[in-house]
């Protein structure tokens, strides 16, 4: 279980406002374009933001996820302790103002997020 540096953004920027684009892609084993247009297109029919947590959420179900959370989360996993415990499956994790996702037990991401506590998370 390891942190593997992921930015398919494809001119290189490692913008901290795509976290969204680059979780779905991974997620959803798409290009940076493909889950832009996807989460862009989304939003214009919400008349809400790509990366809001709501327009996010109703991607990721159009995909077959389901939004899991933690009851009374006095103490939230970090992305590390999640992905320790679930090394299995493909999730993507929430903090509220972050998203990154976890394919058997390795967080992808284009920095290193692994203390951030998750206050939820979708799998399928």
């Amino acid at each position: 279980m390891a942190y593997v540096y992921y930015n398919p953004n494809p001119t290189g920027i490692n913008s901290m406002g795509d976290c969204s684009v680059r979780a779905v892609s991974k997620a959803l084993n798409l290009s940076w374009d493909e889950a832009f247009d996807i989460l862009v297109d989304n939003a214009r029919l919400r008349a809400d933001m790509p990366n809001s947590n709501a327009n996010i959420d109703e991607v990721l179900s159009d995909y077959g996820f389901h939004k899991e959370t933690f009851p009374d989360c006095k103490r939230c996993h970090t992305v590390r302790e999640f992905a320790e415990t679930h090394p299995y499956g493909t999730y993507v994790l929430g903090s509220g103002d972050h998203v990154v996702t976890v394919i058997s037990g390795n967080w992808y991401d284009s920095w290193r997020s692994d203390d951030v506590p998750i206050i939820y998370y979708w799998t399928r």
